[in-house]
């Protein structure tokens, strides 16, 4: 097929959303090397994510590009090619998740560098959606989820906590400074492990590097925030199963999680290949599956707006403090890097994924749950 057909297939395909090749708006995207249009329709979002990462097209608005592409619902009415078949039939046979493969996504994604992560988040370093209800700063609304998440748990003090991939330890040292608990975090990150201790030296807090698998002991509440989303459909159940094992009888679960709108068991291929390896978000049919005849659900929050703005500050971080780190990196990463924050800001705004604070209990609490969100 000669490069003019290629072309008019992807200008048919991006009319669907309302975007022009070359054109003036600001999420109109501009070509720089006539091969993307076969790349694309080869490799779908893999050649997508690809080609501007090699500089092939740029747009002025990437996370408005995206916002409208996914909001049409384009992907789902354009065929998907044999390679993206294969991948999904990939995920049903093989557990992408094994305990064997446990650390990956922490050597690949979290381990990237401290340097970068302190340039990205907040002060405290959350790396998962902050609560915006009345916050005017990142800081402040990571702040006001850390003690949202407090409040819905009811921390008293003295209660042992466990956090289940507990990153930097941003909720493990609020929660001890503010609420006087004791807290054991574990992640499958090295870089994270060791900055986390440090920040909490002097605090009745424990940080292991460790699979959620392994975990043993009796807690007053756990808590996991952002974690769910690397486990993988096949390993849903037996995250429940520990965590019920892990609760003591009158105990509280929060679980924080980017949520599917439909049951999936592989996610988009360029996040896997380039972001989060072996990664995917659970639908409402696939955590109640998990979650049947071992715990009971108190509350359900839906805050999925917030992660846009939450992305959103991360890029205005990462973009203003670029030049503070780019000697380590290179320009690739900041095209990739930037492809995947405002990608991911795209595709809360259209409302394809979704942010849910789910709180849960062994046994059902007696009188019932009031939710304060």
């Amino acid at each position: 097929m000669k490069t003019n057909n290629f072309k008019k297939i992807a200008e048919e395909i991006l009319s669907i959303a309302g975007i022009e090749i070359n054109g003036n708006n600001p999420y109109d995207i501009k070509i720089h090397n006539e091969m993307f249009y076969q790349r694309v329709l080869n490799q779908g979002s893999l050649g997508l994510g690809e080609s501007y990462m090699d500089g092939w097209w740029d747009c002025e608005n990437l996370d408005e590009f995206f916002y409208r592409i996914l909001y049409s619902k384009v992907d789902e009415k354009v065929k998907q090619n044999w390679k993206l078949l294969f991948k999904i039939l990939s995920a049903k046979i093989f557990n992408r998740q094994s305990g064997a493969r446990a650390f990956q996504i922490g050597e690949e994604h979290y381990d990237l560098g401290n340097k970068l992560y302190k340039n990205m988040l907040d002060k405290r370093m959350v790396y998962s959606c902050a609560y915006w209800k009345s916050a005017h700063t990142l800081d402040e609304a990571q702040e006001a989820k850390l003690d949202l998440v407090c409040k819905k748990l009811r921390l008293q003090p003295g209660m042992e906590i466990l956090d289940i991939g507990c990153g930097w330890a941003s909720f493990a040292k609020y929660a001890a400074e503010k609420y006087r608990v004791k807290v054991k975090g574990i992640t499958v990150s090295k870089q994270q492990a060791e900055l986390g201790k440090r920040l909490c030296q002097g605090l009745p807090v424990e940080i292991r590097l460790q699979d959620y698998r392994n975990i043993s002991g009796k807690f007053d509440n756990i808590v996991s925030l952002g974690m769910i989303e690397h486990v993988g459909y096949k390993n849903y159940r037996t995250f429940m199963k520990v965590a019920r094992r892990c609760l003591k009888d009158n105990s509280l679960f929060l679980l924080q999680t980017i949520g599917s709108n439909k049951s999936v068991n592989s996610t988009d291929p360029w996040i896997d290949k380039y972001i989060f390896p072996n990664g995917m978000s659970p639908s409402i049919k696939q955590i109640g599956t998990a979650i049947e005849g071992l715990l009971v659900m108190e509350d359900w929050s839906n805050f999925s707006a917030d992660y846009d703005k939450t992305l959103m500050a991360w890029y205005e971080n990462f973009n203003n403090n670029w030049n503070k780190i780019k000697s380590e990196y290179n320009e690739r990463f900041y095209r990739m890097w930037k492809y995947y924050l405002l990608s991911c800001a795209g595709s809360f705004r259209a409302r394809r994924n979704q942010l849910w604070q789910i709180v849960l209990s062994k046994k059902g609490i007696l009188g019932g749950y009031k939710s304060i969100c």
